[in-house]
């Protein structure tokens, strides 16, 4: 089973191209005879990972892809890294607004993506998708739920999990003039991360790293 999840619309913007993506990866899967569920998550601290914890026992899933918008970016970002770590610079949709504090008070500094990065990565280049591997998820509800996700799947270590930032829908990059890609070519890069990810245990050593 592979769980997909996606976010309610923030930040003034009426759609949010991560739950639509996820809906429709989700099809995609069903469709192919991979058994697959997506998730709505809210933008709201705290309440997201709950929601999530619920998914995750509701659906026992192989494999998590936790999916947000990042409006601005031009690809598919691979994220690579969550932080213990929240810092909102506007608040979330319930006005809760935390600056500096950690997403778990006990909890490691950070964790990394167990989905494979790099194999995705290239399985996306050949298909033609905008990608790179991302070394920030940001400090928003996207990083908060990343790290709870990994935080989470401590417990279930047959379990892998990651998330991924996707960009303006192409209507809303139209209203930003700003980088954007279709719904249809976002689902199709997250069935292939999902497949490459539960398809192979061990990543590509294949260079994807950042100067800055």
């Amino acid at each position: 089973m592979i769980l997909l999840t996606g976010f309610e619309p923030f930040g003034g913007e009426s759609t949010n191209p991560s739950w639509g993506a996820a809906q429709r990866a989700a099809a995609l899967l069903n469709d192919a005879g991979e058994p697959a569920a997506a998730v709505q998550l809210p933008c709201v601290f705290g309440t997201s990972i709950g929601v999530l914890a619920g998914a995750l026992e509701a659906h026992q899933p192989d494999l998590v892809v936790c999916v947000g918008q990042a409006g601005g970016r031009a690809e598919l970002s691979l994220e690579r890294v969550a932080i213990n770590f929240d810092d909102a610079r506007i608040p979330d949709n319930a006005g809760n607004q935390p600056v500096d504090v950690p997403v778990r008070q006990d909890g490691p500094a950070a964790y990394f993506s167990s989905l494979a990065l790099k194999r995705s990565l290239v399985q996306l280049t050949e298909a033609g998708l905008p990608a790179a591997v991302s070394q920030t998820a940001g400090t928003y509800v996207c990083n908060h739920v990343f790290y709870g996700l990994m935080d989470l799947l401590q417990d279930r270590s047959a379990t892998r999990g990651g998330f991924v930032h996707v960009p303006f829908s192409s209507e809303q990059a139209m209203a930003h003039r700003a980088p954007g890609m279709l719904i249809e070519e976002m689902a199709a890069g997250l069935v292939i991360i999902a497949r490459a990810s539960l398809q192979h245990q061990t990543d590509l050593p294949v260079p994807a790293g950042a100067e800055h």
